[in-house]
């Protein structure tokens, strides 16, 4: 999946305006412009189309975090400047505060169904014995998943 189009699906889900889109760059300490969003959210195709960069993508999910779940004390996480499928699924999982049994449920909703134990691998430190990495495929229906969740089944 790239970059665009997780931000896309995530306004869409939680029907995020341009307003909601700036504060939550904000949450991250950002200060992003309503036109900087616009071009984010263009498809591909259109001139004005602008690349969302891994860092870019990891300010707005730590924004999205301090919104849904509120600040932590102290210093705020420096933004990653590579992105993997496991850390923006960590990021997700983080900001909607879901517990394993909570994920498994996103999962199915969207016909992707995996054990326990296949999505604890997900979340381990890339040098665990047992840590895999995260497909698009699961990435995808997970949002996917979220969308039927928080939006319906629409």
């Amino acid at each position: 999946m790239n970059n665009n189009d997780i931000i896309r699906r995530i306004r869409y889900i939680f029907d995020f305006d341009d307003s909601k889109m700036i504060a939550i760059f904000a949450a991250a300490g950002y200060d992003a412009s309503r036109e900087q969003i616009s071009k984010l959210l263009k498809k591909e195709d259109d001139p004005d189309y602008k690349q969302c960069s891994d860092t870019v993508l990891a300010i707005f999910l730590n924004g999205l975090i301090n919104d849904k779940r509120g600040k932590k004390q102290g210093s705020q996480p420096e933004p990653e400047k590579h992105l993997t499928n496991n850390i923006i699924f960590t990021k997700l999982k983080i900001a909607l505060n879901l517990k394993a049994d909570e994920t498994l449920t996103i999962l199915n909703r969207a016909n992707f169904n995996i054990s326990k134990h296949e999505l604890s691998a997900f979340f381990r430190k890339p040098t665990h014995k047992n840590y895999r990495v995260c497909q698009d495929q699961v990435l995808r229906n997970f949002i996917k998943g979220m969308q039927f969740k928080y939006r319906g089944s629409k």
